[in-house]
């Protein structure tokens, strides 16, 4: 049995209006990114309850201020229509960030955010997007699936559903922004957290609908060494003999396929796609991909890239501190219609 809370009656209600009528405009062309933004947390730790936050949170008002800056300048640089994020603290960081972007660069964001259930870093994710979503929630497990032992919870995720073009013409895709378990004695439990995403998008994926997975997936596993029993080939559909509803790893579409999405050069952000958006019907419009790409260099700061985030961050010089310990993970996608010609997709 799948289940899944949506969150937000008058948004599903609205949703399904909308879905009468019309939904937001196509933008030309889709920018989809993930970034883990390296404890987004805020200088004020009255509201963290575990040491672990407050050790990892901004130390004065005056470091918020430079994270925050920084964070919004890296966005604001990428523009994407959709950003998945992963430790990101709470409501009030978002809106504040939201908030930075507008004002600053004028870029109008809004955020799907659900609090997550990792008590122990308080940690959360989120979804940063400028159109197209018509409702978010996230999936749960029954009491059978618990029990099985099969799969292994992940409490921290958040899965949006966005919608584009006429009520005749109409492209729909689904997100579900995921943040593993960390460690690399964790990877039994990381294989448990990609057959329980596979349990739920199975059916969408075989539907041929557009899905996309995407997030910080702590896998030691570059997209080069992939294994279908690992837990990047698990989340994939490596594991079964049926290779139509396998995902693919646009990681694989670099020309470096080992090119490192964090400091200490693994590949634990990944953004993987359905079937549906490697290929082009060619009788409607729909969205295809296009490329990928890490960018470090809007995360490196100073002179030297940092080696080492842990319990340092706050003390390395702010003018040489690196953003984060992950760079973000960018996919691109193209509306393609039958009167597309080659030039405007490119």
């Amino acid at each position: 049995m799948r289940t899944i809370l949506w969150v937000a009656t008058a948004i599903l209600l609205l949703g399904a209006w909308a879905g009468a009528v019309g939904a937001d405009e196509r933008p030309k062309r889709l920018v989809v990114a993930t970034w883990n933004l390296e404890w987004f947390f805020d200088h004020y730790t009255g509201d963290n309850y575990n040491d672990v936050p407050r050790q990892q949170s901004a130390p004065s008002r005056g470091d918020w201020d430079w994270k925050l800056a920084e964070v919004a300048r890296v966005i604001a640089s990428l523009k994407p229509d959709i950003l998945a994020l992963q430790e990101v603290e709470n409501r009030r960081a978002l809106v504040m960030l939201c908030s930075k972007l507008k004002k600053e660069y004028a870029l109008q964001y809004k955020f799907a955010y659900i609090e997550g259930d990792d008590f122990f870093t308080e940690q959360d994710v989120a979804l940063l997007y400028q159109s197209g979503l018509t409702h978010f929630g996230k999936y749960e497990q029954s009491k059978e699936m618990h029990a099985s032992k099969v799969y292994y919870n992940i409490n921290k995720q958040i899965v949006g559903e966005f919608e584009w073009g006429p009520p005749e013409d109409r492209e729909r895709l689904t997100i579900f922004n995921a943040h593993f378990r960390a460690m690399n004695d964790a990877a039994p439990i990381r294989v448990r957290q990609a057959k329980l995403v596979r349990y739920w998008l199975d059916e969408k994926i075989r539907r041929g609908e557009n899905v996309i997975v995407l997030g910080d997936l702590n896998s030691d596993e570059l997209a080069v060494e992939t294994t279908p029993s690992g837990e990047i080939g698990t989340l994939l559909g490596l594991n079964t003999a049926d290779a139509s509803d396998d995902l693919f790893d646009t990681l694989a579409h670099l020309a470096d396929k080992r090119q490192p999405t964090h400091l200490n050069g693994r590949q634990y952000d990944r953004i993987l796609v359905s079937p549906a958006l490697l290929n082009d019907d060619p009788a409607r419009t729909d969205l295809v991909f296009r490329r990928v790409s890490i960018r470090p260099d809007l995360v490196i700061r100073g002179q030297v890239q940092d080696k080492d985030h842990r319990d340092v961050y706050w003390k390395i010089p702010a003018d040489e501190r690196d953003v984060s310990d992950h760079y973000p993970l960018v996919a691109e996608f193209d509306f393609v219609g039958p009167e597309t010609s080659p030039s405007e997709t490119r």
